[in-house]
């Protein structure tokens, strides 16, 4: 199980990125995808999460409304857009595959969740 992260980098606060994370050796469809971070001295949190069915589920209500999840299963990738990009959501982005093979949604918390990409480097200047 690998999951590969890209698209990171430097982005003035307003600005835009599209994360994307690239994922091989199980069947990824079947599969829920989650989004994390870590900014610098504070715990890992959860951002957003698609279902193998494509719903969504927001960990951070922080990011409602500025950040979207989609999936390519053809491509075996996962993308996390971030719009309207602040300072505060400056961190290293992981993704994560959740373990369990679940029906419809994912789950409430990131318990689940294994096989930790090495994640990309966010930042946003002020």
């Amino acid at each position: 199980v690998q999951l590969v992260e890209s698209g990171g980098g430097w982005v003035q606060t307003g600005g835009s990125l599209r994360l994307s994370c690239a994922a091989s050796g199980f069947s990824f469809g079947d599969y829920d995808i989650g989004w994390f971070r870590q900014a610098p001295g504070k715990e890992r949190e959860g951002v957003l999460c698609i279902s193998r069915r494509g719903g969504t589920t927001y960990y951070a209500n922080s990011v409602k409304g500025r950040f979207t999840i989609s999936r390519d299963n053809a491509k075996n990738t996962v993308y996390l857009q971030m719009n309207s990009l602040k300072p505060e959501d400056a961190a290293v982005y992981y993704c994560a595959k959740d373990n369990i093979v679940r029906t419809d949604t994912c789950p409430k918390g990131s318990g689940s969740f294994g096989s930790w990409g090495q994640g990309t480097q966010v930042t946003v200047s002020s």
